[in-house]
């Protein structure tokens, strides 16, 4: 069964025709007791597909058969007839099948427009209610005593909406203490909080939460001893409240002894189950400890540095704001990650080669804590990180220079690209020449083959291939490279 219910949800994450299927859904449960045909569909759908709300071809006849029989199989739509006049078989096969949504959709695509709807930021507590409540349920003896007193159907009818009005104050509370808390904690739990962040939180618990708890206290009393009074008479209230409507039928709440036991828990605790009211005021005292914490961290000299987000949040502007080859360029500069190459001359040979099996090669030494854990991470507690605004300065600074005296030398060679055998390198650019020449060669499988490497951040790119004897000079002396031609270019 829970599997089946599921399948109602498989529209909103389809593979394919996503919006085509939130859009028929929409337009089912946009009015009271929908009957459409597959042609009706495919009308609404045109407007849509004109808007550019639906990809084209989506409002064609046979693409909107497949969707709504697709929709009827994950169980969002039923099907049904209806004798109708047609001109033609086809016409009459389009317009004798009747779709119509069903219940659990209904609830599916109502849950989901209100989710499109929510803003990212916090809701608002319905504080008000609280006293509402508390009325609500006074009130509610008073009717329950006079209901039993004169068992009408005026009396019942009134019994009926207090009941009724009280557990809808009640789920609209709890649902907007639910969602604030949850923006609470998703948010007060980051690492790193912008100086202003930590500004606007600390107003939000001191000033708003304060008041929020506040008045949840003051009227979780009265509210606590109103439940305890109807308690023992709350089985003559759902007497009262009782319809012979058949077990099938979803009742309103407050018609069953699981939702009165429901709402006095979350006033009330019992042994082993707190209340949602003592949950409401730990999550309080957590939220503050985790702000005092960030701003512990964001102001203290030791511990980790201070958080990256907006210089992360530059970079990323700058992503988006590029080009594809600008972006690798980006990419390249702000992380260090270039192409792989092992450099480093071929290690000795160690009595182990490819023909040899691995049961038969050299046996690794494994440690303990892999052997016994899986566990590779280094044993003994890490050394504390300290701020050093003095030395980070000072890298920085060396970080840049180095920067600039390679821009230099990359601009030296990109002048000399043109006439490379009559121009005299400086030393730094002959090591420029020669990093781009070690890459441009680890490409080639022999010396008939060519090869290339480019500088990733300002685009000098060195070509070599198979040909004559091509001499470099420089300041240190001349570099001959013996069939070979190499060309620089930007």
């Amino acid at each position: 069964m829970e599997h089946k219910r599921l399948k109602l949800y498989a529209y909103l994450d389809a593979r394919d025709h996503q919006r085509t299927y939130l859009a028929i859904m929409r337009l089912f449960t946009s009015t009271l007791l929908a009957d459409l045909s597959a042609g009706e569909v495919a009308g609404a759908l045109a407007g849509q597909e004109r808007e550019g709300r639906v990809e084209a071809g989506e409002s064609r006849i046979e693409n909107v058969i497949n969707r709504l029989k697709q929709l009827v199989e994950w169980g969002n739509l039923v099907q049904g007839r209806r004798e109708v006049v047609a001109a033609s078989i086809a016409e009459f096969q389009h317009g004798s099948v009747r779709y119509q949504v069903s219940k659990l959709a209904v609830r599916v695509q109502r849950d989901v427009d209100e989710l499109l709807r929510v803003p990212e930021g916090a809701r608002e507590v319905s504080r008000e209610l609280l006293p509402a409540i508390e009325r609500g349920l006074n009130e509610l003896g008073g009717s329950l005593s006079v209901a039993l007193l004169n068992e009408g159907d005026k009396t019942k009818e009134l019994l009926a909406e207090r009941v009724t009005t009280l557990f809808l104050q009640h789920a609209e509370l709890a649902a907007t203490v639910r969602d604030f808390y949850a923006y609470l904690g998703q948010v007060v739990t980051r690492n790193h909080l912008a100086p202003d962040e930590i500004a606007g939180f600390r107003n939000l618990l001191v000033e708003y939460i304060q008041r929020v708890v506040e008045d949840v206290l003051k009227y979780t009393p009265p509210i606590a001893e109103a439940l305890a009074r109807l308690t023992r008479a709350r089985s003559e209230l759902l007497r009262l409240l009782s319809t012979d409507l058949g077990a099938s039928v979803e009742r309103a709440r407050g018609r069953t002894p699981e939702d009165w036991q429901e709402l006095t828990d979350w006033f009330v605790d019992r042994p082993g189950r707190p209340s949602q009211v003592t949950a409401l005021r730990e999550a309080t005292a957590r939220a503050i400890g985790s702000l005092l914490a960030s701003v512990k961290r964001a102001t203290s000299g030791g511990g980790l540095l201070p958080g990256r987000r907006a210089e992360l949040l530059k970079l990323a502007s700058w992503f988006d704001n590029s080009t594809r080859e600008q972006a690798h360029e980006i990419y390249a500069a702000a992380f260090g990650l270039y192409s792989a190459r092992h450099l480093s001359p071929a290690p000795e040979h160690d009595s182990d080669n490819e023909r040899t099996p691995w049961r038969d090669g050299p046996v690794c030494d494994v440690t303990v804590s892999v052997r016994t854990r899986g566990d590779r991470g280094a044993r003994g507690r890490p050394s504390r990180i300290l701020d050093d605004p003095m030395t980070e300065q000072s890298l920085l600074a060396e970080a840049r220079e180095a920067d600039e005296i390679r821009a230099r030398h990359v601009a030296e060679l990109t002048k000399a690209a043109g006439n490379l055998e009559n121009t005299t390198l400086t030393h730094g650019a002959l090591e420029v020449f020669c990093e781009l020449l070690t890459l441009a060669m680890a490409q080639r499988d022999s010396p008939q083959d060519s090869g290339s490497a480019s500088d990733p951040v300002r685009g000098l790119k060195l070509e070599i291939a198979h040909g004559t004897t091509t001499q470099i000079k420089s300041a240190a002396g001349t570099l001959t490279l013996h069939d070979a031609t190499v060309a620089l270019k930007q």
